[in-house]
């Protein structure tokens, strides 16, 4: 891990291991060959793409996150008990850090905190800001994607278990096979007596679903078509945004939104040295964003080792955290 000079005012260590345009490359040219075609969306989120996603967080039609702020402003005693002392907090992913700070504010002498974050400028912004408001919590951030294996920083101080936090619903855009496979990674960073708290979304009126998909702002197909911006940047690929548009529906039997990138015209696009041809009206999928059912997770995390331990919802039941254990 290479450890990256940080100014003097910053009092944590970053263990950068951002993705490599050699990576991004590599990542884009294997969805790209898949019918249908893929993009990851792990790739949304360079220093645009995180401002836009805070910008989708506030929007009327984007439900998720005042519910679970709601759901965790109203259990969070109930959940710092059940997590217990001493934890090093693990969050894959950091965002604004909103939530982590309500979450480090209510447990019981948290020892450490490490975010693993793919943007480094919403990784160091945030950690900045824990840091000051936490300054007994040691701040070990590590700039990395969390969908690959991850060696963590060691705490100074002993720490009685590790926490995965993982809200915000982010293990719905995993495909289930991906998400089993996330979830083993989790299991290994908790190890045999940690645990992870995973925000849910819960299945729900359709039509509710798709509109916090498809703001009428239009902030989520800005945030979609990004990538794309990104990828030309980064890799030279030969995008042209004009040609696509934002689409985002609910496949009602995979019980989850389907987002894709639907190409305008029949075109070609290069990349890596490589061409790809696109269809009219031929749709590339960037992100898919499965609703849950109690039972249906009951049996994900099961695959994974994993079992339910405590279950908290909204009571609209729109929303729902999960405490999840070593089976």
């Amino acid at each position: 891990m290479n450890a990256v000079a940080l100014p003097r005012t910053a009092d944590f260590r970053l263990t950068d291991l951002r993705p490599t345009p050699d990576t991004m490359t590599s990542d884009a040219l294997a969805g790209l060959s898949r019918s249908p075609k893929r993009l990851p969306s792990k790739y949304f989120y360079d220093a645009r793409g995180s401002g836009l996603f805070e910008a989708i967080t506030r929007l009327p039609e984007y439900y998720l996150t005042r519910t679970e702020i709601a759901l965790m402003e109203s259990r969070m005693t109930d959940i710092a008990n059940a997590v217990g002392t001493h934890v090093h907090v693990v969050e894959y992913g950091s965002g604004s850090g909103y939530k982590t700070r309500m979450l480090l504010d209510a447990l019981i002498d948290p020892i450490a905190y490490t975010a693993i974050e793919i943007s480094p400028i919403a990784l160091l912004s945030s950690v900045q800001r824990l840091g000051e408001k936490f300054p007994l919590i040691e701040m070990l951030p590590v700039c990395a994607d969390f969908t690959r294996p991850v060696r963590l920083p060691a705490p100074t101080r002993r720490v009685a278990r590790t926490l995965v936090f993982f809200p915000g619903s982010t293990l719905g855009n995993f495909y289930n096979d991906e998400a089993v496979a996330l979830l083993r990674a989790m299991r290994a960073t908790m190890g045999d007596h940690g645990n992870a708290l995973i925000g849910i979304d819960l299945q729900k009126d359709v039509a509710l679903i798709e509109a916090a998909y498809n703001d009428a702002a239009g902030v989520t197909a800005d945030f979609t078509l990004n990538l794309l911006v990104r990828l030309n940047r980064e890799i030279g690929s030969n995008f042209v945004l004009g040609n696509f548009h934002h689409r985002a529906i609910y496949n009602a039997d995979a019980g989850r939104i389907e987002t894709s990138l639907v190409s305008q015209r029949d075109q070609i696009v290069a990349i890596g040295g490589r061409t790809f041809g696109f269809a009219a009206g031929e749709a590339m999928q960037v992100e898919c964003s499965h609703k849950y059912s109690s039972p249906g997770f009951a049996r994900l995390v099961a695959r994974a080792g994993l079992r339910v331990v405590d279950a908290w919802n909204d009571p609209l039941d729109w929303f729902g955290i999960r405490l999840v254990a070593p089976a």
